[in-house]
């Protein structure tokens, strides 16, 4: 690592020092709100009986409803339930309007774990967009509705998928006890998660807004009003995801085939990539991500300011880092907007519960990076001995296989349950005992060990090499 990153790593260790000086950040859009209590509960607004997605009817009676808050809920409780209880975290951050249907997919996406006997519950959080603290918040919300209307499981699971990941890990030191001191969680499990909290997950999509608009230069326009990349798009342009999708494929042919690229096209799609270190299959969605939930992020829940930095990055893997270096956006962090980013979404590594992560080696969406990330943070804090990563070598991010979910939520429940801390080859054994009801098969890698999060600085050691990016 370089001087200037090895100043900036210890800058930012300064940032997250100082969280707990500042209020969390605003949950109305306006900038630093006064600090809100992490104990509150709402009461739900209503609550009815439905008829449950997936084809789960047969096995389980489903419910929803709305808290105060305005979070929409789906619970389903299987007819052999086991007493047990997944607090699900779903991912995006989603932009779009919530609605009573915005949980049916995750759901359906997790049935496995309601067919396994596992009661289910999921929040669609109270408003669209970024803020993990209060998603965190919304899902506890659901957990104390469940517990008033159908009692208290035996044991619970925090569940956090993708940004759910991160929602999850920030959940657990939130709220794995009460303000009495009692458990309210008893294992938490990450699949595909960005665990490396907001300072870092979206360093490299910040990277890609810079180095994409030097090749392209169509993002904005040059007869369009400019604006700093970071942003990610004035609130009031009116641009969607198509027109966005319109302008990668103008500039680096991403989505034709190879042979219907121009010369230009070819060039600029393999710089960008070899800079930025994403498969192409992920570029339009990476740049969405830096577009429209940048705009929400900044604008919206950091009141204007920039969380991001990119000063000192010394982009490489180019045919020309020299031009690049010298030609593409700078710009600089707002310390107000780091420390607010930092303290609603980065973790501590205070770990009091067993954790289990799951992981796709070659998630194209959530790099498997974070994951050392997150272990170094934990081991930080002498809490290794509650954390348990295991790999697969799928190339999927938002569905992995029944069997492999299966498999984990069975170790935690042994482990929870009294038993021991399971091992990546215990668990993966039990994938194939599990292959037998559920479907996906069984793809473990338990070798793998992932690279440290350091993407930018390139080029990647060649044990990376081959990880999808």
């Amino acid at each position: 690592m370089s001087t200037s990153r090895l100043l900036a790593a210890a800058a930012l260790t300064g940032v997250l020092a100082a969280c707990s000086q500042i209020p969390e950040v605003s949950q109305s859009g306006s900038g630093p709100a006064l600090p809100s209590s992490t104990r509150s509960v709402h009461a739900e607004r209503s609550h009815v009986q439905a008829s449950c997605p997936a084809g789960l009817d047969a096995v389980a009676r489903c419910y929803t409803g709305v808290d105060t808050q305005g979070a929409h809920y789906w619970i389903a409780i299987p007819a052999n339930w086991n007493r047990m209880l997944v607090m699900h975290a779903h991912g995006g951050p989603r932009l779009a309007p919530i609605s009573r249907d915005i949980s049916v997919e995750d759901l359906e996406r997790f049935a496995v774990t309601v067919r396994q006997g596992y009661a289910w519950a999921g929040s669609s959080y109270r408003r669209p967009g970024y803020g993990v603290r209060m998603a965190a918040e919304d899902t506890e919300n659901l957990r104390r509705i469940f517990v008033s209307r159908f009692g208290k499981p035996a044991y619970t699971i925090l569940h956090g998928q993708s940004w759910g990941g991160n929602i999850a890990a920030k959940g657990i030191e939130l709220y794995a006890r009460d303000a009495a001191g009692n458990r309210s969680y008893d294992g938490v499990i990450y699949t595909n998660g960005m665990l490396a909290g907001g300072s870092r997950n979206y360093l490299h999509r910040a990277d890609l807004r810079a180095v994409y608009q030097y090749y392209c230069n169509n993002h904005p326009r040059p007869d369009e009003p400019q604006y700093p990349l970071w942003m990610g798009l004035p609130a009031d342009a009116k641009m969607t995801g198509k027109e966005l999708a319109d302008r990668v494929r103008d500039c680096t042919g991403a989505g034709l085939k190879p042979e219907q690229r121009s010369a230009a096209q070819q060039r600029n799609l393999a710089n960008i990539l070899g800079v930025i270190r994403i498969p192409e299959r992920s570029l339009v969605s990476h740049l969405n991500w830096a577009t429209f939930l940048f705009r929400d992020m900044t604008q919206r829940v950091l009141g204007g300011r920039n969380p991001f930095s990119n000063r000192d990055v010394v982009y490489r893997g180019s045919d020309d880092d020299a031009a690049l270096n010298r030609g593409v956006q700078r710009f600089e962090a707002d310390p107000v907007a780091a420390r607010l980013l930092a303290h609603d979404s980065d973790m501590s590594g205070d770990l009091t519960v067993p954790a289990i992560s799951l992981h796709a080696i070659h998630d194209p969406t959530a790099m498997v990076e974070y994951e050392a990330d997150y272990r170094d943070l934990v081991a930080a804090k002498g809490n290794e001995g509650r954390l348990v990563q295991v790999f697969t070598t799928e190339k999927e991010h938002s569905k992995l296989s029944d069997a492999e979910y299966a498999a984990v939520f069975d170790a935690m429940r042994q482990w929870i349950a009294g038993g021991s801390k399971p091992t990546g080859t215990q668990i993966a054994a039990d994938c194939e005992r599990q292959a037998a009801a559920f479907s996906g098969g069984c793809h473990f890698d338990t070798q793998f060990k992932p690279p440290a999060l350091n993407t930018r600085v390139a080029p990647r050691a060649a044990a990376s090499a081959g990880h999808g990016r």
